[in-house]
């Protein structure tokens, strides 16, 4: 009987002999092979050789080819569970010159607009066997087109853009070489491409003209930086509908600038301030209403309010938070398979298209003014 006697290492203590310690496993622990290091991952050579089949066999199985007998195909299958062996894409990239992976880049990830956006042009990628990599610009144009170049690297087969900058040649070399592209929300600027947009000018010009049915005259209009073209086109929206009811816009009633919350609230502060202030609000996105409802919730006199984007919970408000609603997932949706019909070869020209918007009265916007 051959027994192991603990004996001490110079640090002092105990040990047992490597080959006691490699009798002592248990025979069903799993681990490494010799050589098999992190960051190594099981080959169709592995697979090949634990199924005792030939290569050809196990590309024929992993890529759904014919060929192979039932009785073959499931001991290949077997081997390939019992190593976690994954294909490796790389190589159909460069038979198939595509990659089934398009780029998303959003405005910013954080805006619960961008979810079902998101989401929507995920679900299209997916029902087209292709990867989602979506990342987010800041609202930076440089960040912008780092991230739009970064992912054309990775050779996406195609982007759909929001843009934060309103100069893309930078795209151009990338389109040439056949990365289809599709801008979102926002139109590219200084080349030509395909755009899908909501109908930022009529919804805007519908909000006001709203307010101004209910009997208010004196209107204010808080809204994005000016030179992003859905904040321009709702700033032209509204001066519209004032204009077509013959109301002059004074300057203290409009305020355009980052959406930052102490920016918004002083903006509203002063409107709703001195001796003729104003009584009714129309908000250029969903960021800034939040925090005008906040600011309308100090006041002692009731002040209505039409929000462009609709928001968690506007329904609960009390009043309810009449809004300019847009459909981001149409959006999303329209945007990803205009992009997959690029891919496919079926488009030719640019188009821009438009997606109405709908007003949701709830409370906020029919309230009459209160002088």
């Amino acid at each position: 009987m051959d027994r192991r006697i603990p004996v001490d290492d110079r640090t002092g203590r105990r040990t047992v002999p490597e080959t006691a310690r490699r009798a002592d496993r248990p025979a069903d622990r799993p681990h490494r092979a010799s050589g098999n290091r992190y960051g190594s991952r099981p080959t169709m050579k592995d697979v090949a050789a634990r199924a005792g089949v030939g290569l050809k066999t196990v590309s024929r199985v992993v890529n759904g080819e014919p060929g192979v007998t039932p009785d073959t195909e499931r001991r290949v299958q077997d081997a390939i569970a019992a190593l976690g062996f994954r294909r490796n894409d790389s190589a159909r990239v460069l038979r198939k010159g595509r990659t089934a992976s398009v780029g998303l880049v959003l405005e910013d990830l954080a805006d619960p607009f961008y979810g079902p956006l998101s989401r929507a042009v995920e679900e299209v990628a997916r029902a087209h066997g292709a990867l989602l990599i979506n990342g987010s610009s800041a609202e930076d144009p440089e960040r912008e087109q780092e991230l739009a170049l970064a992912l054309c690297a990775r050779r996406v087969d195609g982007l759909v853009v929001i843009p934060a900058g309103d100069d893309h040649r930078y795209l151009e070399p990338e389109i040439k070489a056949g990365v289809a592209t599709v801008f979102v929300d926002r139109p590219a600027g200084s080349i030509e491409a395909d755009v899908v947009l909501s109908d930022n000018f009529g919804g805007a010009r519908d909000g006001v003209a709203h307010l101004i049915a209910h009997g208010h005259r004196r209107i204010g209009f808080i809204g994005d930086m000016p030179r992003i073209h859905t904040a321009a086109e709702r700033l032209r929206g509204y001066r519209a509908a004032m204009e077509d009811a013959g109301i002059p816009v004074e300057d203290s009633w409009m305020s355009l600038g980052v959406t930052d919350p102490g920016r918004v609230r002083r903006a509203a502060e002063t409107m709703l301030s001195g001796p003729d202030p104003v009584t009714a609000v129309f908000t250029g996105n969903n960021r800034v209403t939040v925090t005008v409802i906040r600011v309308l919730a100090e006041q002692t006199r009731r002040v209505a309010l039409v929000g462009f984007d609709d928001f968690e919970l506007a329904d609960l408000l009390q009043p309810g938070v009449t809004v300019v609603a847009q459909d981001a997932a149409a959006l999303g949706r329209t945007a990803a398979e205009r992009l997959f019909r690029q891919l496919d070869g079926t488009l030719l020209a640019p188009e821009r298209i438009e997606l109405p918007t709908r007003l949701v009265t709830r409370g906020s916007g029919e309230l009459p003014p209160s002088d």
